[in-house]
């Protein structure tokens, strides 16, 4: 079984401690997809083509290890935790940012 990383008892800042809470790639994006209601496991991995399967697995054991995400009924099926839909307003700033900066940057966003 894969053990998350022991979360740091002192921070700098509050940015800093959620950047280490969700540091890479992966694991915001992932919040990001779920914030629109529950997923199973293949549509995540059809929603986010360029990750591996065995990243996928480990980030979503790391998001439930955090608290961030839960199983959603059957198995396979994950969905936002009440903590998780803490950082929605979040998720949805960056989103929204991102898209700002990819349009102003000319970069295509490939899906929603």
């Amino acid at each position: 079984m894969r053990v998350v990383k022991a979360l740091p008892r002192t921070a700098g800042c509050g940015t800093e401690f959620a950047i280490d809470l969700l540091r890479g790639k992966w694991k915001a994006v992932i919040l990001a997809r779920l914030k629109d209601g529950p997923l199973h496991y293949g549509d995540l991995r059809r929603m986010i083509p360029g990750i591996a399967d065995n990243v996928l697995t480990e980030r979503l054991a790391d998001l439930t290890a955090l608290e961030f995400i839960e199983s959603a009924g059957e198995r396979g099926t994950y969905r936002l935790s009440a903590r998780g839909e803490a950082a929605r307003p979040m998720l949805e700033a960056l989103y929204l940012w991102g898209a700002d900066e990819a349009r102003d940057r000319g970069v295509t966003i490939r899906g929603g």
